[in-house]
């Protein structure tokens, strides 16, 4: 007697994330949704190494204790305020931000953003304020959220070009403000450019601007490198450097789980904001209701590091870069950094290569970047990707100045 086939189970084709998410389809598995989420971030976690977000920074604690309520940090972080807030911790964070570079106490503000664009967004809004005619100046290196910045505020840009190595062209600014002179003048330097991490100098920038007797005010945008930096007195906040603003990524070397950052603007050169009564507060933030969470996770980041903790992160990420050029050049592949940096630059990979380790790329130069948390096994990993194919043509590495290694904003 011939068995009868059993028959085959019809499979059910997979569905793609969206999907599952699909708020119109009932019911939803959000238990699936979550699960497919967490797998797709732990699968990537192992090979992200092309963009700057530190993963040494245990929040777990934060996130269990204060992650399921609504902490609504309103309105100035000097307001006493009600509710629910963590206005105290938000204040922590800025004051420690605000003494590692210097900054003077009776001439400093600042608030926990949701990240660089808003601290950029922040500073550039105040300088504008207070020089409605003036033009901002930002070098072809400078993060795409200047540029917006610049069209968010209805100001007038002037694009000054970089140099290979990434640093911004002190001889091209000075033409441009020499041409500009009767305005003026909002340059934006950046310490820790996005391709390369490489550091504008505010010394010479502000002698280009003395030269040419222009009045105006000088913003770091030092998403990346602000804090490594300011930890080695390398970048400072004091009087003599002639700086008026600085926005800082909290997500970034500290390492914070969620987009946030810290805005810093001298007192003196804001306007302050009106009192709103509906919400009994003053109105000095661009968003007015802001993340009391990201404060909290900032200020955990600090409180269970400090400064020495910090600094020694920053050293063994710097001595991971450091052996990530010489392993790259050793297979063939003519890696370099800046010495300050986190950043190892190198001709851009076969696509397999750049898709697997989620490379930055930019034309002929891709970069990864070293963050704490990154380890010695996945360099070790990658440099064998990249060693099993063909060598690139050869690219040649920018020729650095003598200044270059260690020239900071206020060094």
């Amino acid at each position: 007697m011939t068995p009868t086939p059993t028959p085959t189970p019809t499979q059910t084709p997979a569905l793609s994330l969206a999907d599952a998410a699909d708020l119109n389809q009932a019911p939803i598995d959000v238990t699936a949704v979550l699960d497919h989420l967490t797998r797709e971030a732990d699968a990537a976690a192992a090979t992200s190494i092309g963009f700057p977000g530190a993963v040494d920074v245990d929040q777990t604690e934060v996130m269990a204790r204060l992650g399921g309520r609504l902490w609504n940090n309103i309105g100035d972080p000097q307001d006493p305020g009600a509710g629910t807030h963590t206005r105290a911790l938000e204040r922590a964070v800025i004051a420690w931000v605000a003494d590692i570079l210097a900054m003077p106490a009776d001439d400093r503000w600042g608030y926990v953003t949701t990240g660089g664009t808003e601290g950029n967004l922040s500073a550039l809004h105040a300088a504008h304020r207070r020089h409605p005619t003036a033009r901002i100046y930002y070098s072809t290196a400078a993060h795409y959220s200047i540029p917006k910045a610049v069209k968010i505020l209805g100001a007038r840009g002037v694009l000054i070009g970089a140099r290979p190595d990434g640093e911004m062209d002190y001889a091209h600014l000075a033409g441009q403000v020499r041409k500009r002179r009767r305005w003026p003048a909002i340059v934006v330097a950046t310490a820790g450019t996005t391709l390369t991490e490489a550091v504008d100098d505010s010394t010479r920038i502000q002698g280009v601007l003395n030269e040419h007797g222009v009045a105006g005010h000088l913003h770091i945008d030092a998403a990346l490198s602000g804090i490594p930096l300011a930890l080695d007195g390398r970048l400072r906040f004091d009087d003599a450097g002639g700086i008026g603003s600085i926005a800082i990524s909290g997500h970034k070397f500290l390492g914070a789980p969620t987009p946030c950052g810290v805005a810093l603007i001298r007192d003196s050169v804001r306007t302050h904001g009106s009192h709103v009564a509906y919400t009994d507060t003053v109105d000095t933030t661009i968003t007015g209701s802001r993340c009391g969470l990201a404060a909290a996770l900032l200020w955990h980041a600090i409180a269970t590091h400090g400064r020495e903790g910090h600094r020694w992160r920053a050293s063994e990420a710097r001595t991971l870069a450091a052996y990530t050029v010489y392993q790259l050049t050793a297979a063939g592949w003519p890696a370099w950094r800046h010495p300050h940096a986190f950043t190892v630059v190198l001709p851009t990979p076969p696509e397999p290569v750049r898709k697997k380790w989620l490379l930055a790329t930019d034309g002929d130069t891709s970069h990864i970047i070293c963050m704490p948390g990154i380890t010695r096994g996945q360099i070790d990993a990658f440099v064998a990707d990249i060693a099993a194919t063909a060598p690139p043509r050869p690219i040649p590495r920018p020729r650095l100045s003598p200044e270059s290694p260690t020239s900071a904003p206020g060094h």
